[in-house]
């Protein structure tokens, strides 16, 4: 730039930076496509800020194929002036697939994990969800269009429990379930920085973090960032 324009390597620089201009960066987006994109995002976000009364909102959906991975040298341990230290490489040791339904209000996280992710084990997540929840309220779930969401037998399994209403968000637009960040925080504080040499002792790692998540819930706080695209709020774990 400094060559084609004829100034000074450190003029395009001020420029730069005066501008806020940062070429080196390259960031990518996605549109959904949904036709109804503006009436999801009202309806869910509306669950969010206004949840109706006498009612649950939990957020459902499945983190899929988890691996249990071990590193091939030992994990290098903290110090001064040296980060934690892990081998690029790994010994792969099975999957296993979690699902989760977070309560936006309380924060607590209601989960099982299975060896199949099919429309048959969502519906006994389903189960698990309306033995664990107050029958006297009715339970709003957001969740995203997987087809194992939208089978005969989960329309069948609706009909039979009428307290459960689907949230569909819209296509290509996972950003607006919450339980996807609570994912985010059990794959960076926990799964990532650990060490599993098979299934069972993954299925253990994951039950002892939902267990002491649970033993000190966080809501997640909805708020947008005036800088943001305003289709994309981005929520985030309160400050506190």
């Amino acid at each position: 730039m400094s060559a084609a324009v004829g100034m000074s390597q450190s003029t395009v620089s001020r420029i730069w930076r005066a501008f806020g201009l940062k070429p080196h960066l390259v960031e990518g987006f996605k549109l959904s496509p949904d036709p109804q994109f503006i009436d999801k995002v009202r309806d869910i976000v509306g669950l969010y800020l206004n949840p109706p009364d006498a009612a649950l909102v939990l957020c459902v959906d499945e983190k899929t194929q988890v691996q249990a991975l071990d590193r091939t040298a030992p994990v290098l341990p903290l110090l001064p002036g040296t980060p934690e230290r892990q081998t690029h490489d790994y010994r792969r040791y099975g999957t296993t697939n979690l699902y989760a339904a977070l309560d936006v209000a309380s924060g607590q996280v209601i989960s099982t994990m299975t060896e199949r992710h099919r429309a048959i084990e969502f519906i006994r997540f389903l189960n698990q969800v309306d033995q664990a929840t107050p029958a006297d309220l009715d339970v709003h779930v957001v969740l995203d269009n997987v087809s194992t969401h939208k089978t005969p037998a989960v329309q069948r399994w609706l009909l039979k429990h009428s307290r459960f209403t689907f949230h569909f968000t819209p296509t290509y637009s996972s950003w607006m379930n919450l339980v996807e960040r609570w994912f985010a925080e059990l794959t960076n504080k926990w799964l990532r920085r650990g060490t599993h040499r098979s299934v069972k002792d993954l299925v253990a790692s994951i039950k002892t973090w939902t267990t002491n998540w649970n033993d000190d819930p966080k809501p997640f706080v909805w708020h947008k960032d005036r800088r943001r695209d305003p289709r994309q709020p981005r929520p985030l774990l309160p400050t506190n």
